[in-house]
């Protein structure tokens, strides 16, 4: 990207992915960017999100692949395994083209974060990074945006990119409550860190399903920890939002009998200082930009977690809307519309479910588990491998990633 000489002032509001990558293309372009982020500190770890296809192509346009094959996970793949711990399945990294759930880049979230952070450091310009601080009024006219923060702090901007996650403040204060844009998908994901069990395979994903939930452990960077993973399918309930006792007795009550595992993340969950829980939920926005606000990520186009698309959208959804305001950053709203237009055919691709969603992923019924590991134990056969190749077809190939 080329760099111009532009007065145009771009707050961002988030310091997650899709935020920082968005930062660090428009300081590249001679553009001033102030970024808000909620927390006190970069969040650390996360659960793991990998780059193929056009995200791969940003990220080497970016030149973030250095930083990124410093800090990758080295995971061979997927372990299934029954209540007792025994494999009836195993999926590696190679199988189906190396299309299949692992990728050949995976890195956990907090270090892909990380990567852009540093790079944010090393590139200077105008940036004003400011951690413990958030939007509580916007006010828009046709020339630009008057922004009121928590702080108290006012302050006038060209253009605001709410880049603050599937629950977005600046997507409520714009455009309106998130239950006229979201899509509860049947259930809920947790994640956080644990101990590394002695007898755990190194470098796989290893997983056990039940009836509602799939739970189950995934390696990290540093060997002597490990990612617990849990999906479980079930109706929205408002009691578990942002209670993360009620989350956790939540958890307990549905992997209480589990087996395998079970007991060891539960007794982890307890002190895990991580602790991540959410629903599994679809953002739709009938647009991205309304004036001169426009939304970035999660904020205006999640797919939630069972896509495996979330970082792909955040990080080119970034590089495309970083390059529109960079061409003209006179014309705030032609930017913000061909943004918008050039961005659409890759989430519309990339925010399709797998098929089943989660009631394929997660049966409710003792049969409906039996089935879905004869149907593993088919697909990563020999025999059948091929066919099952199909339906790990790259829904984004044919995207054309605009150049800038």
């Amino acid at each position: 990207m080329s760099t111009t000489a532009s007065t145009t002032h771009v707050l961002v509001s988030g310091g997650g992915i899709a935020g920082n990558a968005l930062a660090l293309q428009l300081l590249r372009a001679g553009i001033r960017v102030t970024v808000v982020e909620r927390a006190a500190a970069p969040r650390p770890g996360g659960q793991a999100v990998d780059l193929r296809g056009p995200s791969r192509e940003v990220a080497e346009r970016m030149g973030l692949m250095p930083g990124i094959r410093k800090l990758q996970l080295h995971e061979l793949g997927w372990k299934y395994l029954d209540e007792r711990g025994n494999e009836y399945a195993r999926m590696t990294a190679e199988m189906f083209g190396g299309e299949g759930p692992t990728a050949e880049i995976e890195i956990q979230r907090g270090d892909l974060n990380e990567v852009l952070l540093e790079l944010l450091r090393e590139q200077g310009g105008q940036l004003d990074y400011r951690y413990g601080e958030s939007i509580e009024k916007i006010v828009q006219d046709p020339e630009g945006v008057y922004v009121t923060f928590a702080s108290g702090h006012s302050e006038r901007f060209d253009v605001l990119v709410g880049a603050d996650g599937v629950h977005s403040a600046t997507r409520k204060l714009v455009f309106g409550p998130e239950d006229r844009f979201a899509t509860h998908l049947g259930g809920y994901m947790a994640f956080f860190t644990l101990p590394t069990p002695d007898d755990l395979e190194e470098g796989w994903l290893s997983g056990v399903g039940i009836p509602g939930a799939f739970f189950g452990i995934r390696p990290d960077r540093d060997p002597a920890s490990s990612k617990a993973i849990i999906t479980l399918r079930a109706d929205a309930d408002p009691t578990l939002h942002r209670d993360v006792a009620a989350q956790q007795r939540y958890i307990h009550q549905r992997l209480a009998d589990a087996g395998w595992k079970a007991p060891l993340i539960l007794d982890a969950m307890s002190t895990a200082t991580d602790f991540y829980f959410d629903e599994l939920a679809r953002i739709d926005m009938p647009s991205l930009s309304a004036g001169r606000v426009t939304l970035l990520g999660d904020s205006g186009f999640c797919g939630s977690p069972m896509t495996g698309m979330g970082t792909a959208m955040a990080i080119v959804g970034a590089y495309v809307l970083a390059g529109e305001l960079a061409t003209s950053p006179a014309d705030i709203p032609g930017a913000l519309a061909r943004y918008e237009e050039k961005i659409t055919p890759f989430l519309d691709k990339a925010k399709e479910l797998p098929s089943g969603g989660i009631k394929a992923m997660c049966p409710n019924s003792k049969l409906g588990v039996r089935v879905a590991r004869t149907a593993m134990r088919l697909m990563t056969s020999r025999a059948f491998s091929p066919l099952a190749a199909k339906m790990f077809t790259p829904k984004t190939e044919d995207y054309v990633l605009p150049t800038y």
